[in-house]
């Protein structure tokens, strides 16, 4: 009856095939979110979930904190405020939540909930700017905004409540030091996904597609299994222009008054979305070991010598957590199937089995989660067996996303090339960078071009397919979120 309900319970989640069913059931199945808030666009994390958040963004913390400082500003922007960059409320001017109210008393000035904080953050970088021994100034915080999303709201990816908006906000002295900032902004980003083996394409966004306000935007994408891009990290320079707005001045070594340069990147919960999406599997959650909640799960197999077993499998979680392991072990009265099913669905990287035969060799059965592949290893160099292991699923669960990405680019002569190739992942094409030619490939195509990417796949040879000039830089288009 057990083995029933156990074969019963591995069909409730869809193939990953059907990328969007299986998204939706995975989140409540391997309790990430739960969907099931009464407000459309916001949802509540499951103490698990919330887990993997917190590890996720450590990360982010670890890498941040070597030189920017974690603070604190303000949910409610006054309305005097976030009226002043003219640009930027027009990027977002649909987007706003207002507060009116305070109890029963119409307020004096609306106060809007912060859809991203420039304009929380800026008045108080105009108090706290006076020198240019006081740059640069680089601080971030990780605190949730709200954006009146008209689109199709999907869990962690489109979102009325973003629970975990990581934004960063960098005050320098000229415009090439903010430039080298947000060159080191997509740096960090992007060692923060090698540390989830995540592969990304960094690339400069269009102009007409560039945050409102801002010089330019830097743009972190990956490629999801639907083969639609997911934008998960984000850095904009944004020159003077909030300088100018906010009067944010410095004081330069001549004595003079000068404007300062800005930039500001984030990334939100899409990094959690992009973990599952990629790394997840039709038995569940696949979590690199860096950020599981749960990095190894012991197994007793029980025929007989039952107190043996279970007093082995104890030594085995408290060696294992003596070295900083996260281990659970399995005493519960289901049979293995039920056990491995559990335990598969909540992406834990390392599965130990300890069964009679094992404990006759001093040994004990490893199962990887992401390939399922199953050897024994000795009992008396346990930790080094494990952390061995745990390297060789991180390599693995990258180069099999990478091959992934790289498998699903392609490279494109003709617009109608690109409109047939972008359903199986990114079209890759000469463009002259000229807006008019831009905008007409999007409209041709019914996608969007995220950029010229960085590096080589930003560089070729080739006509641009609408006003045929030769041209050196190769755009993809995709379609997105």
């Amino acid at each position: 009856m057990a083995e029933k309900q156990t074969e019963e319970k591995k069909s409730v989640l869809p193939s990953k095939s059907d990328f969007s069913e299986w998204y939706n059931e995975l989140l409540l199945a391997g309790e990430i979110m739960d969907v099931r808030y009464p407000v459309k666009g916001l949802y509540v994390w499951f103490p698990f979930g919330f887990e993997v958040r917190k590890r996720t963004y450590s990360l982010i913390r670890e890498l941040l904190d070597k030189d920017h400082k974690e603070a604190l500003f303000p949910l409610l922007i006054p309305e005097t405020e976030f009226m002043k960059e003219a640009e930027h409320i027009k990027g977002f001017e649909n987007e706003v939540y207002w507060v009116t109210h305070g109890g029963k008393n119409e307020l004096d000035v609306k106060l809007a909930l912060r859809p991203t904080s420039e304009t929380a953050i800026y008045p108080m970088y105009k108090v706290w700017v006076r020198s240019h021994a006081d740059l640069p100034i680089k601080i971030y915080q990780i605190v949730n905004t709200f954006r009146y999303e008209t689109k199709h709201t999907r869990p962690l990816i489109r979102l009325r409540e973003i629970t975990s908006f990581k934004e960063a906000h960098t005050v320098h002295a000229t415009w090439d030091e903010a430039a080298e900032q947000v060159r080191e902004a997509t740096r960090i980003y992007q060692e923060f996904y090698m540390r989830l083996a995540i592969p990304t394409i960094v690339s400069k966004r269009p102009e007409w597609d560039k945050f409102p306000g801002a010089d330019y935007t830097m743009a972190v994408d990956t490629l999801m299994p639907d083969n639609k891009t997911l934008q998960i990290g984000t850095a904009h320079h944004l020159g003077s222009n909030f300088a100018k707005t906010f009067d944010i001045k410095y004081e330069d070594a001549k004595g003079e008054q000068q404007y300062a340069h800005q930039t500001c990147y984030g990334i939100s919960e899409r990094s959690i979305a992009a973990l599952i999406s990629i790394h997840g599997d039709d038995k569940g959650l696949v979590f690199p070991p860096l950020v599981a909640p749960v990095q190894v799960v012991i197994i007793p197999i029980l025929f007989g010598k039952s107190e043996e077993i279970i007093t082995a499998c104890r030594q085995v979680r408290d060696c294992l957590t003596a070295a900083g392991i996260r281990t659970a072990i399995d005493e519960s009265d289901e049979r293995p199937g039920a056990k491995y099913y559990r335990w598969e669905m909540k992406g834990v990287p390392l599965r130990i089995e300890i069964g009679p035969r094992d404990l006759k060799n001093n040994a004990a059965t490893v199962v990887r989660r992401d390939s399922g592949s199953k050897e024994s290893i000795p009992l008396g160099n346990i930790v080094e067996e494990v952390n061995k292991r745990f390297r060789v699923i991180h390599e693995s669960l990258y180069e099999r996303a990478n091959s992934s990405l790289k498998e699903r680019i392609f490279d494109c002569e003709s617009i109608e090339e690109v409109k047939d190739k972008i359903q199986g992942g990114i079209a890759r094409i000469a463009w002259c960078g000229e807006r008019e030619c831009g905008l007409a490939m999007e409209e041709a195509v019914g996608a969007g071009i995220l950029g010229i990417p960085e590096g080589d796949m930003g560089s070729g040879t080739g006509n641009c397919p609408v006003c045929k000039k030769e041209t050196g830089n190769m755009a993809i288009m995709a379609r997105t979120y």
